[in-house]
């Protein structure tokens, strides 16, 4: 029996649902989802393994013109998603047209590889307005195959996949069979922790935060944790703390609820908030945090 194996890379704007895509072929909640942009900040890999496939799922964050080196080492990324691919998903929304960066987008329709572009989200639109925008990216993007799909209520995700499947080249695994993602078990409690935050404050507050898991022991039926939230300034870490710590806690409350379905065990989870001024222009901690390779 011949096996396949590749890099599906999943490319887009911020806010098209590449995290709800990603999640959806996976059947786990990898990536964390908000409605906010720059939700995702790093590259994550999700694995799906089946008897005689393996695929790679590449989760990237939403393309933006950078305006700080954080998210210069974002875009990073995403240029380092167009080298390794052996399928491009280039994900848009209806009523979207056109990607934000035009370097980015000849790329894409340049590419050698195939191309699988997915009209995301037609739950909300009707039928004149999705045959309108079909033709509309037909054209701009004439190497890609096109697939109107809604990632949240799961509908054409199966066919997408399906179709992954198929263009998969002849390859061993990459990663063992029973591995579902490259990422260790710390990166998801920070991001955990960072999708409350997301949800939870205001302004420049979120993009203001890095997470880093400090303590991470596993006994048989619990997981101890300890996390510090990082900051720019005083002002915001008063905020982030809130009142006799009530915004702390409501925090801590809902991401170890999350963690106890990620881990299936039981957490205890320990929060404390730091200064760290500047980190996301600082090359030093931009490293330290996993963005400068």
């Amino acid at each position: 029996m011949t096996h396949k194996a590749g890099f599906v890379n999943i490319i887009g704007n911020p806010n098209v649902g590449k995290s709800t895509l990603m999640n959806a072929f996976i059947g786990e909640k990898l990536s964390i989802i908000t409605s906010k942009a720059q939700t995702t900040r790093h590259r994550i890999l999700g694995i799906v393994n089946g008897d005689d496939f393996q695929v790679i799922l590449s989760d990237t964050p939403g393309i933006i013109k950078p305006a700080y080196e954080l998210q210069q080492s974002m875009m990073d990324f995403v240029k380092s998603a167009f080298e390794d691919a052996d399928i491009l998903i280039y994900m848009v929304e209806i009523g979207e047209k056109e990607l934000k960066d035009e370097a980015f987008f000849a790329k894409i329709t340049n590419a050698k590889i195939p191309v699988l572009l997915l009209l995301n989200k037609i739950d909300q639109s009707n039928q004149e307005q999705l045959e309108e925008q079909v033709q509309l990216w037909a054209e701009k993007v004439p190497n890609a195959e096109m697939y109107p799909i809604s990632a949240l209520e799961n509908f054409n995700v199966k066919e997408v996949f399906d179709r992954i499947v198929e263009l998969l080249p002849e390859s061993p695994p990459f990663y063992p069979k029973d591995q579902l993602t490259d990422k260790p078990e710390r990166f998801f409690v920070n991001e955990a922790i960072r999708e409350k935050i997301l949800l939870h404050y205001k302004k420049e507050i979120p993009y203001s935060v890095e997470v880093e898991t400090e303590e991470f022991f596993e006994d048989d039926d619990i997981i101890r944790i300890r996390s510090v939230i990082m900051v720019e300034r005083d002002s915001q870490k008063g905020i982030i703390i809130g009142h006799k710590g009530s915004a702390l806690k409501r925090v801590g409350t809902e991401a170890r609820e999350n963690l106890e379905k990620f881990f299936g065990k039981k957490i205890h989870i320990e929060l404390y908030v730091k200064v760290n001024k500047n980190w996301r222009s600082n090359e030093r901690q931009l490293k330290r945090f996993g963005y400068n390779k």
